[in-house]
């Protein structure tokens, strides 16, 4: 009798210690809380990581971007390293002094005004023999003096020509290698100053040629009106 009572609670026993396992396996928190992974967090966190470097990786891009404007306008700030304006203004200079050494009658209003009105016109056409002869010959000096002048303004300009070829050479170079807007700028306002200075030399030019032709004509219309004062006076004795 003993042993059918004995089979079943060793039966018992069995099937009691896989219930006995699971509670302790599943009342055993702390165990339990550290091999369980949730997918859900972990996604969300990679996902914060990636806009975090996202957001990392914009702000590194933008202080590129300010650290290159920064570098092309200090670029645009240099100023050019080569300056023509003190042999543009020598050679200004240089005819200017060639202008302000005319001979007889010089470039002023008033002294054309004088000179013409004792030597072109009026009585220095009609006065005694001597006077005639006195202002012939002093017409004559004018228009020689005047010749000559044009003469030297031309050998003036003709020898600012080869500084002004050099001085576009180097300005023409240093604006194709201009590093900013400010080196490109004063190649060209330096370039224009450059034309400027060769527009002044050809009206200079152009001043002393009339001023010489000017003077000629005034000296063979004052010949033709000695000539006819002469013929009258001839006339007249006769």
């Amino acid at each position: 009798m003993n042993t059918p009572f004995l089979r079943r609670a060793f039966l018992a026993g069995v099937l009691a210690t896989p219930s006995a396992l699971l509670v302790t396996v599943t009342t055993t928190p702390a165990s339990a809380q550290m091999i369980v992974k949730d997918p859900t967090n972990y996604a969300q966190n990679v996902l914060q990581a990636a806009r975090a470097l996202q957001q990392i990786n914009n702000q590194i891009t933008q202080i590129q971007q300010q650290a290159t404007s920064l570098i092309n306008e200090g670029r645009n700030l240099a100023s050019l390293p080569f300056s023509s304006l003190q042999q543009l203004q020598q050679q200004v200079q240089r005819t200017q002094q060639l202008l302000g050494e005319a001979q007889r009658i010089a470039y002023d209003v008033q002294d054309v005004q004088q000179v013409f009105q004792g030597r072109y016109r009026g009585a220095a056409l009609s006065g005694t023999h001597a006077e005639m002869v006195a202002n012939a010959n002093a017409r004559w000096q004018d228009s020689v003096g005047a010749f000559e002048d044009a003469l030297r303004v031309q050998a003036g300009v003709v020898g600012n020509i080869d500084g002004a070829r050099t001085a576009m050479d180097r300005l023409v170079s240093s604006s194709q290698s201009a590093t900013g807007a400010l080196q490109a700028a004063q190649a060209g306002n330096q370039l224009l100053a450059l034309q400027s200075q060769q527009l002044a030399d050809l009206a200079a030019l152009v001043a002393a040629q009339g001023r010489a032709d000017a003077l000629e004509s005034a000296r063979t219309a004052a010949i033709e009106a000695e000539s006819r004062e002469r013929f009258r006076r001839f006339r007249d004795r006769n």
